[in-house]
């Protein structure tokens, strides 16, 4: 199997894919139509990327048959052109969720002790120990957390042992009393009905939304409108998940601090010039989009790339797969029971396809000692009774049922 990875990756994922029996292609920088060559140069079935750009161009320039996002999130890869080739696309969730909640905190104390004006002071020979000992601290404050997922959970963990109550909000828990009750228990926090409510009662709010058409924008001026003055607001998600100009109005009129891992005019290469307005405002600190970037968490996301390409190597399936149907079209399960032998499904599928039915899904079950077997075949149709008799209508076929998936 050929693997191109074409982003950077940690060595330890390029030996284990390696120890696979893989074919590794390691070409970190190639982007754009330099990325259509190397896949139809290398060959590959397999492509892994980070933040790499994986277009239609992409998709059709070989025979992919699996991208992996070495990360959260699959924002960088034209998923609705891959789900039509037939390509699966999967991702990494979970395994950056420390890092990035170690960075949400890093930046929630900076902010609040004033650490990087304080190591600007030293270098520049000022001694201001009476201005820089004004601080609220962090005990007793609460914190909002807009989204909980694992990243958010990994923040709700670290939030307790500052002695931070947790008011959180999250789409999972809507119309989910039993999920809602089961994360209060477990995490001793409180499940809010809005996203406005957490952003009212808090005294720090931190984002940890995927992007995603219904995310996009979703933290906007109506949403920061209910900050308290003076509160605290951090984003280490996606840049396009808060509108940066309303973020900025709040930062001047209200004192909000933010802190910000991620901006609305990033780079696209890992240096470069920057410019974005919002880091010039006093009460504003960014970290330059690295809240993934410890040495644990590429590790780990290394680990997981290898275990995806691993069981499709091995089985065909792919964990953590992004684009396949929750549901389908099929509106009746034909179930047939048979002698576990050559030309049996050949002859069912050879039927279904003269009545012009189409294969939604299909499993074929074999029994124990491997004499016989049960296929189950989703259709987008019923067979009509003669098709179902000439199904029947084989030596090696024992019984024929036919289920209505819409009862």
């Amino acid at each position: 199997m050929n693997v191109l990875v074409a982003d950077k990756f940690e060595q330890s994922g390029l030996d284990g894919l390696r120890a696979l029996g893989c074919e590794v292609s390691y070409q970190p920088d190639v982007k754009d139509a330099a990325l259509v060559d190397a896949v139809r140069a290398s060959g590959a079935s397999v492509l892994v990327v980070r933040s790499t750009q994986v277009t239609e161009a992409v998709l059709d320039a070989g025979g992919l048959a699996l991208i992996v996002r070495a990360g959260a999130g699959v924002n960088t890869i034209d998923v609705a052109g891959a789900s039509k080739r037939g390509i699966y696309v999967s991702n990494c969730p979970g395994k950056n969720a420390v890092a990035v909640a170690e960075l949400a905190f890093g930046l929630i104390l900076a902010l609040d002790r004033r650490i990087p004006d304080n190591v600007a002071d030293l270098r520049a020979g000022t001694w201001n120990k009476k201005d820089y000992s004004k601080a609220r601290g962090l005990s007793g404050r609460t914190l909002g957390l807009i989204g909980f997922g694992n990243i958010g959970q990994e923040m709700a963990i670290r939030a307790t042992a500052f002695g931070m109550p947790v008011v959180a909000w999250s789409r999972r828990f809507d119309d989910n009393a039993a999920e809602r009750e089961r994360v209060e228990d477990a995490f001793g926090i409180a499940i809010a009905e809005s996203a406005e409510e957490v952003v009212a009662a808090a005294d720090v709010v931190s984002v940890h939304l995927a992007l995603s058409k219904d995310t996009r924008g979703f933290v906007d001026a109506e949403l920061l409108g209910h900050l308290k003055p003076g509160a605290t607001f951090i984003n280490t998600a996606r840049a396009e998940v808060v509108d940066q100009t309303a973020l900025a109005a709040v930062v001047r009129e209200k004192g909000v601090r933010a802190g910000l891992d991620v901006f609305a005019t990033e780079p696209a290469t890992a240096t470069g010039a920057f410019a974005d307005d919002i880091v010039q405002l006093p009460g504003v600190y960014g970290t330059h989009h690295i809240g993934a970037s410890t040495d644990q968490a590429q590790d780990a996301i290394a680990a997981e790339t290898v275990r995806i390409v691993r069981t499709f190597k091995d089985t065909g399936r792919v964990p953590n797969v992004v684009n396949l149907a929750r549901t389908t079209p099929a509106t009746h399960m034909l179930v047939v029971r048979h002698r576990d032998r050559p030309g049996v499904l050949a002859h069912i599928f050879g039927e279904l396809r003269g009545a012009g039915l189409n294969v939604q899904e299909t499993e074929n079950v074999i029994f124990d000692g491997a004499e016989a077997a049960v296929a189950r075949i989703n259709l987008d149709g019923a067979p009509a009774r003669h098709t179902l008799d000439a199904v029947r209508d084989h030596t090696h076929v024992l019984d024929v049922q036919l289920v209505s998936l819409s009862s």
